[in-house]
């Protein structure tokens, strides 16, 4: 009897955010033991706000997405994918609340597949409305999820060419075995013979005989039931190398003890007296010392199409190639032992995830008429499967055809094949040359196809294209890449157009966010008119860089930088900061001395805050807000100094400063509560023009200059001191009604 036993594994919480490529997918990455009969994972979900229970926070379902072997390739938007791109499956559980503030969900495997696991999680897409970092409590949605698992330990080996004596108990169901596949097999035989119930043999032996590789069977594996058959054989061909087969032995009739020995037989078609009879190598242009030889599969009839059938375990391999350590291989033999040499690729690792395979004495390739070449591709676990495999086979020579599902012909004489995050493991690649005639494709007798085969290895299909970005991530340990699509473009190599922009939608946008700057051209000019030169550079500077940097930033190919995306960044926002800033220390009407000092120093924390987060909401509110008490307190001061309200006319409130406050209050509302992804452009455009405008209202008219005295016109008045004259301050009072107080002190 076998013992179970229980591992637990769990990740670190981590927050979801709305899908919108897979790049916005949190990525968890298991690795599931040998032997394990059952893997269940369970899947927390809770809220957060402001560091605690997000009980307020609205219910959004949650996406997690599984895969053996690699990341799950997944398409919530239901966008269309690159031409050529296999897109492998994965399963898919939707987690809905069922309290106000967590959520659970459990997804069970019975036999899973040993190896890497993964994981993908993300919220449904939303409205894309951009947020001010720090404006209010975000909603977070936390995941957790937690992998238990129960494995067997102590199943019974076979060893090929042994029969053991074994028996099911009246209390047992089944029992299960297992057997290691060694390299250059070509046939497995598992054999059941002696059956028999209560020490008596019986015509019939009431069993199922059940195979599958790297994991214990499932109920639609591979099986035989021996009720049928008198002897009990369960044969399984092109097996996995380099693997642990499972055999499950299952009775359907209970209350009886069951007796029966078993064993297990392999074909080895590297023996030479079974590859006797093979084609030498040198028919496929490769010496010997580059070849090891291998078994196959093999058809005596070819469908009108010109496919090969697809053998027992195609769908775990694919149509093209075939990974998991076996080959799809087509043969014009009946003989089932024959081994054909695999031509070697030489790996070269460039970067992270480019990676090229040269053939040896390739890349061009003849394919004789009657036997298919044979390539292996060894993908690396953990550092392949993250990227995109890709393949091209262009035809040199007319008259045939190469290839499965990747398939060349005379009109159409190069093909491309993608496979993203591409299960990790030695891939096998065959290549046939198939002749057409009336009744479809069949085996060429005398034509020789040449061919020229790359494979290679890319972080995303090709480069995600004009309209996105490629993006390498990590998960922990785990490496992978993904696109990032603009402008409205979408898909998996941000090749969906359904909704991009259009070139002159793309112009559009750029002048507006742009020109609209030019709205700083009428305070720089009210600037300089009234005497505030350091004010009017900063505008010229804001105006100057904002327009660079909103050039600079399209998504689309409606661009132009002229100089580093960063820099612009930095000396956008920096201007932006220094406007407001300068424009209410001027308002504050200090001594000459002091608004410098004050100008400076904002300049340099400006520099140092922006430098800590540029997107921080206390980068515009605390210099904002600081400038504000220094206009408060000098205004205070004036105001119990002369014992009446400072600005002291009506007209300076009314058509000013009133209408400033409201423009700029208008502006930072659209900026904080209105901006989304989709109306960017128009009202980033009405922000830069009322921000410009409320500058031009805000600034103080020219002071008027003091009527200083000089030290002759002191000595006068009888040996008294004359102060200097106190004139009102504000441009728009009348000079013949101010009055002039003249105070003598001893």
């Amino acid at each position: 009897d076998c013992l179970f036993v229980t591992d637990y594994f769990t990740r670190t919480p981590r927050k979801l955010n709305a899908f919108r490529s897979f790049a916005s997918v949190e990525l968890f990455h298991f690795n599931v033991p040998d032997d394990t009969v059952v893997a269940v994972w369970n899947l927390i979900t809770f809220k957060e706000q402001g560091g605690t229970f997000g009980d307020s926070c609205p219910d959004r379902n949650v996406t997690v997405y599984f895969r053996s072997g690699a990341p799950p390739v997944i398409n919530p938007l239901h966008t269309r994918f690159p031409r050529d791109t296999i897109v492998p499956g994965s399963f898919a559980v939707t987690l809905t609340w069922t309290l106000p503030n967590r959520t659970t969900g459990v997804f069970n495997v019975t036999s899973p597949l040993p190896g890497d696991w993964f994981l993908a999680a993300h919220l449904p897409k939303d409205e894309g409305k951009i947020s001010v970092k720090g404006l209010y409590e975000e909603c977070q949605y936390l995941f957790q999820p937690q992998l238990i698992v129960q494995r067997l330990i102590g199943i019974p080996v076979l060893y090929p060419g042994y029969l053991i004596e074994q028996m099911i108990p009246v209390h047992n169901r089944s029992a299960l075995y297992k057997v290691f596949i060694p390299n250059y097999t070509s046939r497995v035989k598992v054999q059941l013979v002696d059956c028999s119930t209560r020490n008596k043999t019986t015509e019939s032996c009431p069993v199922f005989l059940k195979i599958r590789a790297k994991a214990p069977p499932l109920h639609n594996s591979t099986y035989l039931d021996c009720k049928d058959h008198k002897s009990c054989e369960l044969e399984t061909v092109l097996p996995f190398w380099e693997q642990w087969y499972y055999i499950l032995v299952e009775r359907y009739v209970g209350n009886v003890n069951i007796y029966f020995r078993i064993g297990v037989q392999v074909k080895d078609c590297s023996k030479p007296s079974l590859s006797k009879g093979a084609s030498s190598s040198s028919a496929l242009n490769m010496p010997q010392s580059f070849g090891s030889v291998m078994g196959f599969s093999l058809s005596e009839a070819l469908p009108a199409a010109g496919l090969p059938p697809v053998s027992q375990n195609a769908s775990e391999r694919g149509p093209v190639f075939v990974s998991e350590e076996a080959a799809a291989y087509l043969g014009s033999s009946p003989d089932v032992h024959k081994c054909w040499p695999i031509r070697p690729t030489l790996r070269n690792e460039l970067d992270t995830f480019s990676v090229h395979f040269y053939i040896f004495f390739g890349p061009n390739i003849s394919i004789p008429p009657d036997r298919a070449a044979v390539f292996a591709i060894n993908l690396m676990p953990v550092l392949d499967s993250g990227g995109v495999l890709n393949m091209e086979l262009k035809l040199n020579v007319v008259k045939s055809t190469a290839g499965f599902v990747l398939s060349v012909n005379t009109t159409s004489n190069i093909t491309k094949l993608r496979i993203p995050y591409p299960q990790t493991g030695t891939w096998y690649l065959s290549l046939r040359s198939l002749c057409a005639t009336e009744h479809g494709f069949e085996v060429c007798s005398n034509v020789t196809a040449e061919v020229y085969l790359r494979s290679y290895l890319t972080p995303c299909i090709n480069d995600c294209g004009t309209y996105g970005q490629c993006k390498l991530l990590r998960t922990n340990n785990f490496l992978y890449a993904a696109c990032e699509c603009k402008a409205g473009w979408d898909g998996w190599g941000c090749t969906d157009n359904s909704e991009a922009y259009s070139y002159g939608f793309q112009l559009l946008s750029t002048l507006l966010l742009c020109l609209s700057n030019l709205m700083f051209v009428p305070p720089v000019a009210i600037a300089i008119r009234s005497h505030y030169l350091l004010e009017a550079s900063v505008y010229i500077f804001t105006m100057f860089f904002s327009t660079f940097y909103h050039a600079c930033d399209q998504p689309g190919i409606v661009v132009f930088c002229i100089m580093e995306y960063d820099v612009l960044q930095f000396c956008d926002f920096l201007g932006s900061l220094m406007s407001v800033w300068v424009t209410v220390i001027a308002m504050a009407r200090l001594k000459s001395i002091i608004k410098q000092v004050l100008y400076l120093l904002g300049a340099m924390l400006l520099s140092m805050a922006l430098q800590l987060d540029r997107h921080g909401l206390w980068n515009l509110l605390g210099p904002s807000l600081f400038a504000l008490g220094i206009m408060a307190i000098a205004w205070t001061v004036r105001t119990i100094r002369r014992r009446r309200c400072y600005p002291p006319t009506w007209k300076r409130w009314v058509f000013y400063l009133f209408p400033g406050t409201m423009i700029a209050t208008s502006a930072v509302a659209l900026y904080a509560f209105v901006e989304t992804e989709e109306n960017y452009f128009y009202i980033h455009s009405i922000w830069h023009m009322l921000i410009a405008g409320s500058v031009g209202f805000l600034l103080p008219p020219r002071a008027k200059p003091d009527d200083k005295v000089t030290p002759m016109q002191r000595r006068r008045g009888c040996g008294y001191q004359l102060c200097v004259n106190e004139h009102e301050e504000m441009g728009l009072v009348d000079p013949a009604i101010v009055s002039i107080n003249s105070i003598c002190t001893s």
